[in-house]
């Protein structure tokens, strides 16, 4: 299932060059952290560290992972990357789930079609940018 729900880094990245906007990542383990990204769990011992980092975020961006749920069962604003076989939580008629009022769901157009995915990830991205003070 993670082979299907993995967005490749080369793809990610794209995201980080949209202006005014610092990342960081929650993802644990051994997977290395793109450049223009800094690593805010490096020093998290659980999921109750991570999810206090969360709150001190203004936006979670994830695929359909423990972290889309954290965030959204913590109020967090949160924009998932479902893939186009989505689990039943991120319905794919609609942009948002009933599950978590602060999740926006950005679904794949076709199976393995990440590029569309984060083409409107960084248009809405940019757009909420824009709107910044």
């Amino acid at each position: 299932m993670d082979r299907k729900r993995s967005i490749p880094p080369e793809l990610m990245a794209q995201l980080t060059s949209v202006e005014g906007v610092h990342f960081y990542s929650l993802q644990k383990g051994n997977a290395p952290v793109m450049p223009g990204v800094t690593d805010a769990v490096a020093a998290a011992g659980d999921f109750l560290d991570t999810a206090a980092i969360m709150r001190n975020l203004d936006l979670v961006i994830t695929v359909d992972t423990a972290v889309a749920h954290l965030a959204g069962a913590l109020g967090v604003p949160v924009w998932v990357a479902s893939r186009f076989d989505a689990c039943w939580r991120w319905p794919r008629q609609q942009p948002t789930t009933p599950w978590y009022p602060t999740a926006r769901v950005f679904h794949q157009s076709r199976f393995g079609a990440w590029s569309d995915v984060l083409v409107r990830l960084r248009q809405a991205l940019s757009t909420l940018t824009e709107r910044r003070p």
